[in-house]
């Protein structure tokens, strides 16, 4: 009996890693103004979208808000309702990119002369791979701005590349994992651009 209920926490944990879905790295940067003093990670945040199409994308964007809103917590902003002391501003979006459509055959040809004779050679190279596919690029920005007198205080951009279709290019996990590269080390080295894993 003793025996089980020490399985059991190792049990739910491997049952949690079966659910984790591999994403690809993200690329990172950010923009702070901590050498000015601006303290982070203190007071009350609200979080809205931001764009030119809000009213349009409201749905699409809970997954980024919540996402957001996680990070902000996280890195000690406390959640207000109305009249907070920073606005988080939320724009994101996706672009399929899809590769050039290339045979699956490719031929070369070589020669060579030298001193001690020469040659010819022809290679043949097939793509058994069946190619890269299309892929999604899901980009999230974030400026915070001070409510006081709307000084943007802290931004950044996280970009992401996922196999279209695939779980990693499905909004909510994808503004998952673009909000936690994005404010890993909160608030960051200002202009520096990283590679989030």
């Amino acid at each position: 009996m003793i025996k089980n209920a020490r399985l059991l926490p190792l049990l739910a944990l491997s049952l949690l890693t079966a659910c984790v879905v591999p994403t690809g790295p993200v690329e990172v940067t950010r923009f702070n103004r901590a050498a000015e003093g601006v303290p982070y990670g203190t007071g009350s945040f609200a979080v809205v979208l931001a764009g030119d199409s809000v009213p349009d994308r409201s749905l699409a964007g809970s997954p980024y808000l919540a996402a957001v809103a996680r990070e902000m917590q996280r890195v000690g902003y406390s959640d207000s309702v109305s009249n907070s002391d920073v606005i988080a501003e939320v724009r994101f979006g996706a672009t399929t990119i899809r590769p050039d459509r290339r045979s699956p055959v490719s031929v070369g040809v070589g020669g060579s002369t030298g001193g001690y004779g020469s040659g010819v050679g022809v290679g043949l190279g097939f793509n058994l791979g069946g190619g890269s596919g299309t892929q999604l690029q899901t980009t999230l920005a974030v400026r915070i701005l001070r409510r006081s007198d709307q000084l943007v205080i802290w931004e950044g951009t996280a970009v992401q590349l996922a196999k279209a279709g695939s779980p990693a290019a499905q909004p909510g996990i994808a503004a998952a994992k673009l909000a936690e590269a994005l404010f890993k080390d909160f608030p960051g080295v200002s202009g520096e651009t990283i590679r989030v894993p």
